[in-house]
């Protein structure tokens, strides 16, 4: 029995265009494969407007918050309204939309109705303070999810529309995971276990699932979210606790690129790349894939496919398990902002390195799990690389909250924080094909280096700079990348 996970980005089901040929690829498939499983996103923008209305719900801004869900509202309905659906799954849809965002607003006024001290109270301890904050995320948390709920039942009823049967589920109901709000960590064998008496029996009828992604739930039931582009991350574990033959990613590009080709217009399509050289792109950048959707598959030896769809007759980009058939070399480069430290003393790095990762995971939930440091007899500098799933403004406001700790700690206001530029090249065996450094570092020329190291996979190498040097070394590592392409 094979199956497949498909899932849809919100440049797919946020257009009519794009709902077409999501309908197009499922009927197809549908005809391939026994059993099928689609993961959708929200609509292009709407977790950042519904981020936007929790945060105005906390500052007991009602008519900013209402202002949102009511933009919210009129952008699905219109979406809704250009779908050829009949006028019984179109009123049954609309009436889902309306008491979906009415119970979004009831938890926006809970949000609006909490005191702004409420986790600085002398009178609490710690212990309750915490419990405090997590209520108050799994709130957030559960705002956020309207979007990916929202398309999950257009896309559903689409299908309904066209004969196939279909229904939407929350993944609140199939995906347990830790209580690390922001940044959750699906737990696999209660998931599976979820799956297998909610979700099998339905793919046995040859029912097709259609699954909000990016968020899950707790043991007690308080919605979590897996981090931004965490809908990548929902097929990988849909797809280990389903036994996936394969795993698909539906982009609005040809597959992963050598480079971003907003910044590198020569940026070429990658047809092959082993898990490990996924994992370090998307960890130090690629937007088109979660950072931890890897791994899972990579376990379980599951394929995974990129692909455009706008052009499914592509076959994008194939991502499985290292191979003497996959060509050596280099494939891609990144370029991403990172956080560093200077200091004009030597000795250990563990008190400025806990400070840093203390104040990312109380800004973001995450970890800064990956550092670049340098040392001489007289000065120190570490980079924190910062996961772009805790968003694209984590570094800014970690500078922030950084440099205000600095100040006042005596123990670390030695040290000094900025910006810095993160690029890393990323190709099979390069920490053995020293000749391909030497190009690389040849063709920086008089170019400063803070820091540079290769990656313990063996797949990455990765230079820091100052922030100025970042778009000329990604075009020059780009050029080396094409020459010996």
């Amino acid at each position: 029995m094979t199956t497949l996970v498909m899932k849809f980005g919100g440049s797919a089901v946020g257009m009519t265009i794009g709902l077409t040929q999501v309908l197009s690829i499922v009927l197809f498939e549908h005809e391939r494969w026994d059993r099928l499983l689609l993961v959708v996103s929200a609509l292009d923008g709407v977790t950042d407007a519904l981020l936007e209305a929790a945060h105005l719900a906390q500052l007991s801004n009602r008519r900013g918050y209402r202002r949102i869900v009511a933009n919210v509202r009129q952008r699905h309905i219109a979406l809704i309204e250009h779908l050829p659906l009949g006028v019984t799954e179109r009123n049954a849809l609309q009436a889902d939309i309306d008491q979906m965002l009415f119970d979004m607003l009831n938890t926006c006024q809970t949000l609006a109705e909490t005191p702004d001290n409420e986790f600085a109270t002398n009178t609490e301890s710690d212990h309750e303070n915490e419990a405090r904050q997590k209520e108050t995320l799994a709130r957030i948390n559960a705002i956020v999810a309207v979007g990916e709920r929202l398309a999950a039942r257009i896309v559903a009823a689409l299908l309904r529309q066209n004969q196939l049967r279909s229904v939407a589920i929350d993944a609140t109901d199939l995906i347990i995971t830790d209580d690390v709000f922001n940044s959750a960590t699906p737990n696999i064998e209660l998931t599976r276990e979820r799956i297998e008496n909610n979700l099998a029996p339905m793919l046995s009828r040859k029912i097709i699932p259609v699954i909000t992604g990016f968020i899950g739930s707790t043991t007690a039931g308080k919605t979590t979210v897996l981090g931004r582009g965490g809908s990548d991350y929902t097929a990988s574990v849909l797809g280990v606790c389903a036994n996936a033959d394969e795993v698909w990613i539906w982009t609005d590009v040809d597959g992963l690129m050598t480079a971003d080709p907003r910044e590198i217009s020569a940026a070429q399509n990658i047809p092959t790349l082993s898990y490990e050289e996924a994992a370090e792109l998307a960890y130090f950048g690629a937007r088109i894939l979660h950072s931890r959707m890897i791994e899972p598959l990579r376990e379980r030896q599951i394929p995974l496919r990129i692909r455009n769809v706008f052009k499914p007759q592509q076959p994008g980009t194939l991502i499985q398990r290292s191979n003497p058939a996959l060509s050596a070399g280099l494939k891609a480069v990144t370029s991403i902002q990172g956080l560093g430290l200077a200091a004009r003393h030597s000795g250990p790095l563990s008190a400025v390195s806990l400070l840093v990762d203390e104040t990312l995971f109380k800004l973001t939930g995450t970890h800064a799990d990956v550092t670049l440091s340098t040392q001489s007899s007289s000065e120190s500098f570490v980079c924190f690389v910062i996961p772009t799933t805790a968003g694209a403004d984590a570094v800014h406001r970690l500078q922030i909250d950084v440099e205000e700790r600095l100040l006042s700690d005596p123990f670390v206001s030695q040290w000094s924080v900025r910006s810095v530029n993160i690029t890393t090249v990323i190709g099979t065996q390069l920490d053995r094909q020293h000749y391909l450094t030497a190009e690389i570092l040849m063709n920086l020329r008089d170019t400063p280096i803070l820091t540079m190291a290769h990656g313990p996979s063996g797949c990455s190498l990765s230079i820091v700079t100052e922030m100025d040097f970042g778009e000329p070394v990604l075009s020059r590592i780009h050029d080396v990348i094409l020459r010996n392409g």
